[in-house]
């Protein structure tokens, strides 16, 4: 049995009100409220809320919770505090040692990260990445080199010492853009990254994940458009991540089990620039696994991926 997990940053579940709730009044397989039946999910799906705060005080972060996922460890609670935005050193410590990914490789165990990086990017962080023809999409001026951070997804693989995938993979059709379809890149001048459907996209999702026990991928938009307060974005988000993970539950292989889970709240209430307190929806899609009703928090997801791939 494979395990693929789907990471949208900023999705948590808030009430049943349109006027500041884009998830409500649309069918998304992620639209759960407090206050009213949430989505229909196909015939093998369940939707677990799970807690984002860990008791601790304070509005739950991305470093921190995110952390949390990729080492199945009490990340907040380990270090005292949530942390916004990258792992400092506390957090990228418990990642260089707890990482899932090296535990599974440890195991013998292979994983993968379906998603996409411009080379300058990775080259920068001098993270190992997998081969690429192509030269720098860009050249980072010295400030912005100083402001370059790595994120817990992308320490979790090097951890594992696994090589994350560039934009040449993109155009062979062996990873994905952060933003599924690859408009955010062509947008931004990189006009030689391709442009997909969601279903598309699935098709080589699919396609990455043959070669790994585990595969994941992770989607930030909603996150942003939640910060930013902007609805037409918010909407535009969820719109394309919904086809695409219709489309990857839609085609997924019998052997496969995937898990769809966020790090906080936000987006379901831009009412505020800030992050929720609410729970998060984590998704499932598989054959039965009554153990996913136990999932209490974000961390039990970095477990189950262990647990279910046969890592102690």
């Amino acid at each position: 049995m494979r395990v693929a997990v789907l990471f949208i940053d900023g999705v948590g579940i808030g009430r049943n009100e349109p006027e500041v709730n884009p998830l409500a009044g649309r069918d998304y397989l992620l639209s759960h409220f407090q206050d009213a039946p949430g989505a229909l999910l196909p015939p093998s799906g369940r939707c677990i809320p799970v807690d984002t705060t860990f008791g601790v005080a304070g509005r739950p972060q991305s470093a921190s919770n995110q952390t949390a996922i990729l080492t199945g460890q009490p990340a907040p609670i380990l270090i005292g505090r949530h942390v916004l935005g990258y792992p400092d050193k506390p957090l990228r410590e418990l990642l260089a040692q707890h990482s899932i990914i090296k535990r599974l490789g440890a195991a013998g165990r292979t994983a993968t990260f379906a998603n996409s990086y411009p080379v300058a990017y990775l080259d920068a962080l001098k993270l190992t990445r997998r081969p690429s023809s192509s030269p720098p999409e860009f050249t980072l001026p010295p400030a912005a080199l100083r402001r370059l951070k790595a994120s817990a997804s992308t320490l979790a693989f090097a951890a594992g010492d696994v090589p994350l995938r560039t934009f040449d993979d993109a155009r062979a059709g062996q990873g994905l853009t952060h933003d599924v379809t690859g408009a955010r890149a062509r947008a931004r001048g990189m006009a030689t990254v391709p442009e997909r459907t969601p279903a598309e996209a699935a098709e080589v999702f699919w396609r990455v994940a043959t070669e790994a026990d585990f595969t994941f991928f992770e989607h930030y938009l909603a996150d942003e458009a939640g910060h930013a307060r902007d609805f037409a974005a918010a909407r535009e988000a969820l719109d394309t991540f919904d086809a695409f993970l219709r489309a990857v539950v839609a085609t997924r292989p019998p052997d496969v089990r995937v898990l769809v889970c966020s790090d906080h709240g936000n987006v379901e209430d831009l009412s505020t620039r800030s992050h929720t307190l609410n729970p998060v929806p984590v998704l499932y899609f598989g054959p039965p696994a009554p153990e996913v009703e136990a999932l209490a928090t974000v961390a039990d997801v970095g477990r189950t991926v262990l647990r279910w791939l046969d890592v102690e």
